[in-house]
């Protein structure tokens, strides 16, 4: 056995520790060569020493188990993809770690707050307003639901509305003075503001966020508020788990008005199911054999070909709130969220969650 080396020597040689190299052993990461059948004892090769140290690093930097697996089978271009997908995914954290520790400090001192100011144009707010108040939620027993966030960034704000069944994002670009914010504005207060920015008046619209105070100066009126008292959901990593990263994603162009129209038809196909002990009826999704999008009747969900349950009224308001005549529906199988997306706007979309057939 002079030509094999023993997990001792393997953990030496690669910065593994011997434990570590019995936990990717059994979880079928770098299995040894040779098992001695009488003493247990496991033997690697001198090829196995270079991906032990691969196994080593992709450690390190925190990279999931399922990802260091596939990157020891994978040729050096899909190593370096599974790398630049990682570095996103600390960056991304990164970002929210940030956010939360501006959260925490207000929140250890509020008797200082901190004062944000936007300026922002009144015809992007209220496109942004259109494209999320939508999903907002109104269930009386989830009252951190019941709003808008402003995720304010450097140079913009994010809104973000979501019921739990839907989700929907949009970013308005603004002149931003003061350290970033994140505001729960509570929907009569955003329906108050809406109302106001169809006025003919070009001016942008002030906001100004102290601590929970929120003050908005808009078409020469003056709006204030008290942001909502709840931690919104994390819709970051919402998004990461729902619709990040999947490159196996069938994107089909949609046009608004002919999908609408077929929704919004009496006789249009739907499939009945049952969710929360009431009669639900379900629309299916799936692709004719021009590839195109179509609505199913019960009898072809027999079919292995992709297929997916949507409520057809949360649908048709992701249609209409996106305000634009075309759009990119991506689909991900079955039991994979929906993304309604703009083809010309990246950061306004919306997400259904799916309904199991």
């Amino acid at each position: 056995m002079s030509d094999l080396h023993s997990i001792g020597e393997l953990a030496r040689a690669s910065g593994l520790t011997v434990s570590a190299l019995r936990f990717y052993d059994s979880a079928g990461v770098l299995e040894p060569a040779l098992v001695d059948p009488v003493t247990g004892y496991r033997w690697y090769t001198d090829e196995q020493i270079t991906p032990a140290r691969l196994v080593a690093g992709l450690r390190r930097i925190g990279m999931p188990v399922p990802e260091i697996a596939a990157a020891v089978r994978a040729d050096p271009a899909a190593v370096h993809q599974l790398l630049d997908t990682h570095l996103r995914r600390l960056a991304d954290g990164l970002t929210d770690a940030r956010r939360e520790v501006t959260r925490l400090r207000a929140l250890v001192d509020p008797a200082r707050p901190v004062t944000t100011m936007l300026l922002l144009s009144p015809a992007g707010l209220a496109a942004a307003l259109d494209a999320v108040r939508f999903a907002v939620g109104t269930d009386p027993e989830l009252p951190m639901l019941s709003g808008v966030l402003l995720d304010v960034e450097p140079d913009a704000v994010r809104l973000v509305a979501t019921d739990r069944h839907r989700l929907a994002l949009a970013r308005a670009e603004a002149d931003v003075d003061g350290p970033p914010v994140r505001v729960f504005v509570p929907v009569a207060l955003v329906d108050e503001l809406r109302a106001l920015l169809d006025a003919a008046d070009p001016r942008p619209v002030r906001l100004t966020v102290a601590g929970t105070d929120l003050r908005v100066l808009v078409a020469g009126r003056t709006l204030t508020g008290t942001a909502l008292p709840y931690d919104f959901p994390d819709y970051r990593r919402l998004l990461r788990d729902a619709v990040g990263e999947r490159p196996d994603a069938r994107r089909i162009p949609v046009d608004v008005a002919a999908l609408s129209a077929a929704l919004a038809d009496p006789a249009a196909p739907t499939v009945a199911r049952e969710y929360g002990g009431r009669p639900l009826a379900v629309t299916v999704l799936g692709l004719d054999d021009q590839g195109s999008l179509c609505l199913l009747p019960a009898t072809e969900l027999t079919s292995d070909e992709l297929r997916i349950g949507v409520d057809g009224g949360y649908l048709l308001d992701a249609l209409n709130a996106a305000g634009a005549p075309q759009l990119v529906l991506e689909l991900d199988g079955p039991i994979a969220p929906l993304a309604v997306r703009r083809p010309d706007d990246a950061e306004t979309y919306s997400v259904l969650m799916p309904i199991r057939l």
